[in-house]
């Protein structure tokens, strides 16, 4: 649609594991005890090592390994005004019964003290791009595609509004949600303006909504303390918030949406686990034109269910897990991809990850040896895929 591909090209969801140097560089920028021209140099040198890795693996459209980021959306509090980073253990003050989150952040394998969420303190107003310049430093050390992550309408919407501490500048999530359509609309126009065709939508939450009701306990999925309604109205919202996210952004960028069962853990037992088949009429209402959805684990039921979207969705098909230190075989990926072109045409199908190497900088999921593994293996399938259709 954007850019010239080949067939099934092989891509990433988005971050790559950081090195010791860029966590340290992460914690002395929260410090103050590092410039933002030095944090910069040390990331920047990490970036070109993530593209290094991307290229040696075969990687066909690239990102920048969210480098820069503490976290897949945590990092766009220091962008935006009236926003606050705050760790899960002193958003206890705030929690109504502070027992049973304790118990489940514990049941969840999840370190309270170390991963952070941005809070609405204020009225929200983007002060800095959330991720323009990192493309435009990719941009100029790479010829290849890039794919540009930001954090989704509603991640932001619901994890960001925190009764105790949002009402008196928004009085509810409604509210909240239209300055971060408005946020994202102007960083969405930003990246097309200059050059970029590929925005990721990051949406792991609406799992959560689409297999629990309004009154289960919350899980970790984006850190929201904020009620829940019925599944129908939040999934209902969510589509809402995207599509005006996206509105008349134009032929020339492709827009895609990924939604996973969460990637904050390597034991399985503790993430999400169903079906994607209660989110299919819900996608079949987004105007994205590609969804990025994990299917190297078993957790994520039947590739089956996407039969019921619409013909012109392109699907970014998860293949290799990205929190086992097992490689996937090329015939594993060959395979899924297989049971896809029964549903998809064969230019309508990416490969990629079932989620990033790296979501949190504290908690990666995997080596770089072991990440650079998998994206081979998924190139060595392109290749195969490839030459069985000539």
């Amino acid at each position: 649609m954007t850019f010239d591909k080949p067939l099934f090209p092989v891509t990433v969801v988005g971050s790559l594991p950081r090195s010791k140097e860029v966590l340290q560089a992460l914690k002395r920028k929260t410090r103050g005890d590092i410039t933002s021209e030095e944090f910069r140099y040390i990331t920047g040198k990490a970036v070109l090592d993530c593209l290094k890795l991307q290229d040696d693996a075969g990687v066909e459209i690239v990102s920048d390994g969210e480098q820069r980021r503490d976290s897949f959306f945590s990092f766009v509090a220091e962008h935006i005004e009236g926003a606050r980073l705050m760790t899960l253990a002193d958003m206890l003050e705030f929690v109504e019964d502070k027992a049973a989150f304790e118990r489940l952040l514990s049941a969840l394998d999840v370190p309270a003290f170390a991963i952070k969420n941005p809070v609405a303190v204020g009225k929200l107003k983007r002060k800095t791009p959330l991720a323009l310049n990192d493309f435009l430093y990719l941009k100029q050390h790479t010829d290849k595609p890039i794919k540009v992550t930001l954090p989704g309408p509603y991640l932001m919407t619901r994890s960001m509004w925190v009764k105790a501490l949002s009402s008196k500048f928004y009085p509810d999530k409604e509210s909240l949600g239209n300055d971060i359509v408005r946020i994202l609309r102007a960083e969405l126009m930003d990246l097309r303006d200059n050059g970029c065709r590929f925005v990721q939508f990051d949406e792991p939450v609406l799992t959560e909504v689409a297999f629990a009701g309004p009154n289960e306990t919350h899980t970790f999925m984006c850190a929201a303390l904020s009620e829940k309604s019925s599944p129908k109205e939040e999934l209902d919202f969510a589509v809402e918030l995207i599509n005006r996210v996206v509105e008349g952004i134009g032929p020339e960028m492709k827009t895609a949406l990924h939604v996973c069962r969460g990637n904050w853990s390597q034991k399985e037992n503790v993430l999400l686990r169903g079906a994607y088949d209660p989110l299919i009429p819900y996608f079949s209402r987004m105007n994205v034109n590609q969804f990025v959805l994990e299917y190297a684990t078993d957790r994520a039921g039947s590739i089956e269910a996407l039969a019921g979207l619409p013909a012109n969705k392109e699907i970014g098909l998860g293949v290799v897990d990205p929190r086992t230190p097992e490689v996937e075989t090329v015939e594993f990926v060959i395979n899924k991809v297989k049971t896809l072109l029964k549903y998809r045409k064969p230019d309508q199908i990416y490969l990629n990850s079932d989620c990033g190497f790296g979501t949190f900088s504290d908690r990666p999921m995997n080596t770089p040896e072991i990440a650079g593994e998998k994206m081979r293996v998924m190139s060595k399938a392109a290749k195969i895929l490839r030459s069985n259709l000539k």
